[in-house]
């Protein structure tokens, strides 16, 4: 089975670590986002992935063709006119008939897929939220879907599209979103995929829901750093560093050096990082970064960054050096 995975946005409120990698890169509890996802995927028996890149995407590519065998299509959106549209750039690649998995790559799920996989019927992922608006939302009956919409002004619903979609055939799917553009009608100025659902629902295709109660969102510094923290109390106790406190959970790269430190809790410390005379908690220390005699909390260090100095609470991008006196 495939799976559609589209990583083209550019991440603007997670600069400045968004300049020189894509937010799908960014290190969570020892591996990229993106990673998280495609062990998800593998283990519920994905073996093609059809990923639509954008903003550094050669980068995305670099990244998944050496850490994963599956085979891999890349397609670039060059222009970000919405979800619907980067799925329909997809078209040429998938059989009218066969079922298909979309999965947005810039949030974590922690979701068992191979039920999902299953289904007799398209599906969507969904969890509840308090404030409905900022997502689209689905509207159900006796578990049967009614009625998707876009962000709705007035909440509706409670039940927020998480970005898991399971479509039984792609044939539906993509006569809907060529209704979409063929007519131009857009939500917000894009072309969007809970449009093209829901003309499906008005046609008569069935959708039901399936909970996704471990949901982790990835698109701010605090969400990602919450998100760290969530994913780390799953990660296997760590070893002693001799000079050092260790404070489970954390992750520490096998090649990360650690010396005279106190680690975490809920830290993670990046490839080949250096951490020494220092007290790191709630942070995330990027690869090849060099930390030193200084206390850090809810802080983001970047790859190849720098810091050392006295406790601050920071948020540098790669190749940064900094000096706080």
């Amino acid at each position: 089975m495939k799976a559609i995975i589209p990583v083209a946005g550019v991440g603007t409120r997670l600069r400045p670590h968004t300049f020189s990698h894509p937010k799908v890169l960014l290190n969570v509890a020892g591996k990229p986002i993106i990673g998280h996802i495609m062990d998800k995927l593998i283990d519920a028996g994905i073996d093609e992935a059809i990923v639509i890149v954008g903003y550094l995407g050669s980068m995305v590519e670099d990244w998944l063709r050496k850490n994963y065998s599956i085979k891999f299509t890349f397609v670039n959106q060059h222009e970000r006119l919405g979800l619907a549209h980067a799925v329909w750039m997809c078209k040429p690649y998938i059989r009218n008939d066969e079922p298909l998995l979309i999965i947005l790559g810039d949030t974590i799920f922690d979701v068992d897929l191979r039920p999902v996989l299953e289904n007799e019927v398209s599906t969507l992922g969904v969890h509840e939220v308090d404030d409905p608006r900022r997502f689209g939302v689905a509207v159900t009956e006796n578990g049967k879907i009614m009625k998707l919409v876009e962000k709705p002004d007035e909440p509706i619903s409670n039940l927020a599209i998480v970005g898991l979609y399971f479509l039984r055939q792609a044939a539906p799917l993509f006569s809907s979103i060529d209704h979409l553009i063929h007519k131009d009608i857009k939500t917000k100025g894009e072309y969007q995929l809970t449009d093209a659902l829901q003309y499906m629902i008005e046609h008569g295709e069935p959708f039901t829901t399936f909970p996704v109660n471990g949901w982790y969102d990835c698109g701010k510094p605090e969400t990602l750093l919450s998100t760290n923290e969530t994913l780390l109390q799953k990660k296997p106790k760590s070893k002693a560093y001799p000079g050092c406190i260790i404070n489970d959970p954390v992750f520490i790269a096998e090649n990360a050096s650690v010396s005279n430190a106190i680690i975490g809790p809920n830290a993670t410390i990046g490839e080949h990082a250096v951490v020494s005379d220092a007290i790191i908690k709630d942070s995330i220390i990027g690869n090849d970064a060099r930390v030193s005699q200084i206390m850090l909390d809810n802080s983001i260090v970047g790859n190849n960054a720098s810091i050392s100095g006295n406790p601050h609470e920071i948020n540098i991008g790669d190749y940064s050096e900094i000096r706080v006196r």
